[in-house]
């Protein structure tokens, strides 16, 4: 038995059993004997063969896996297409005093809601809003309708859209631009699409601003149905706006790209312009800005081939985006629309111009002097 307290200097003292005999201390605890414990699993040394060869190889295809991963995503994130050279031939020339017979005059309702009446050929016409000479195509919005006339400009002001009437999949656009439309509440853009089957079939702005009162920023975008992103690798000046080019997005902002400064307006205009290009073609969509005094020498010549040009002012690439979809049967379409979804927003509008845009457009007809377009001509190349 045990006994507590006494005067023995250690806290355990031996006892005795029943017949006297001395009780030492008790047995260690044990499950089994040392001969039949189980090794652990992490004892390698324990490991069969098999199993030592079965773990090595499925650490091996663990890190196989992840670095072919690896591998795929770089490869995704460095993918870009080839944009090897084309030999581009002229197809179509848009110029001289029949330039306007290349288009038809949309009229009717805006589908971007402008405060606007798009007017017919004849009434263009007569109300000297297209106009052309032997070197250059002039449209522009009417300055003629003022709050004394009848009819006024109560319910917009007259303006002109122009849709080519030849419709393009693939190909190589010159575009020699003079002057830009300049003016509180003006919405110009000179751009790319099918009217009737918008946005199935695309939509390409090559040049498009709003509520120009000097000099601004140029905006390049592209608008699709799903499945078209730019979110990759890319090669541009220009400065990515956003990537997602779905036009139920970011109110159909589509997927912009500004051209830099002093690329629409004022200085534009002052220093006589310059040339924008558009290459259409399964790799891509790739578009150009040059000034007056930087044009290539080759689109002078009439031979022009991207392939030798400096890098692109927006580069739209095919990795996220099927061009042959998403791009079908665009005609070259030019307005000046005034006010609608984007000029007319309040918050738009009021970063450069005071008032409301309506009461501008329907009551001060001399605020639209320099919103007009003037072009020199327009190339159409095809790749043979």
């Amino acid at each position: 038995m045990f006994r507590r307290g006494g005067n023995s200097n250690s806290g355990y003292q031996m006892g005795t059993g029943n017949y006297g005999n001395a009780m030492g201390p008790p047995p260690a605890y044990k499950v089994d004997a040392d001969d039949t414990l189980a090794p652990r699993w992490y004892d390698v040394k324990a490991w069969s063969k098999r199993k030592r060869l079965l773990i090595l190889g499925g650490v091996l295809a663990v890190v196989i896996i992840i670095l072919v991963a690896a591998i795929v995503e770089a490869k995704k994130t460095n993918a870009y297409p080839d944009y090897s050279k084309l030999t581009y031939t002229l197809a179509d020339t848009y110029s001289g005093t029949d330039f306007f017979d290349n288009f038809d005059y949309f009229t009717g309702y805006d589908p971007a809601s402008g405060f606007v009446h798009y007017v017919p050929s004849a009434q263009a016409e007569s109300l000297n809003l297209t106009y052309a000479s032997s070197s250059s195509a002039v449209m522009r919005v009417d300055t003629s309708v003022t709050t004394d006339s009848v009819p006024n400009a109560s319910t917009g002001r007259f303006s002109v859209r122009l849709t080519s009437k030849t419709q393009y999949t693939t190909g190589l656009f010159i575009f020699d631009v003079v002057h830009t439309p300049i003016g509180c509440g003006t919405w110009p853009a000179l751009w790319l699409s099918d009217p009737n089957n918008w946005p199935t079939h695309g939509e390409i702005d090559v040049m498009e601003a709003v509520n120009v009162v000097g000099s601004t920023q140029n905006q390049m975008t592209l608008h699709t149905t799903s499945g078209c992103t730019m979110n990759v690798k890319r090669k541009e000046t220009g400065s990515a706006l956003t990537t997602n080019c779905l036009n139920s997005t970011d109110s159909n902002a589509g997927c912009g790209v500004t051209s830099g400064k002093n690329t629409f307006g004022t200085d534009f205009n002052s220093n006589g312009g310059g040339i924008l290009a558009l290459e259409l073609r399964s790799a891509g969509i790739r578009m150009w800005q040059f000034a007056r005094n930087a044009i290539p020498s080759d689109i002078t010549a009439g031979s022009p081939d991207p392939s030798t040009w400096t890098e692109a002012t927006a580069d739209f690439p095919n990795t996220h985006c099927d061009i042959g979809t998403h791009f079908v049967n665009q005609s070259i379409i030019a307005n000046i629309d005034l006010c609608g979804t984007w000029a007319g927003q309040a918050s738009v509008f009021n970063a450069t111009c005071s008032g409301t845009c309506e009461d501008i457009v329907a009551n001060n007809a001399t605020a639209f002097t320099n919103a007009y377009w003037e072009f020199g001509k327009f190339l159409i190349y095809q790749s043979s």
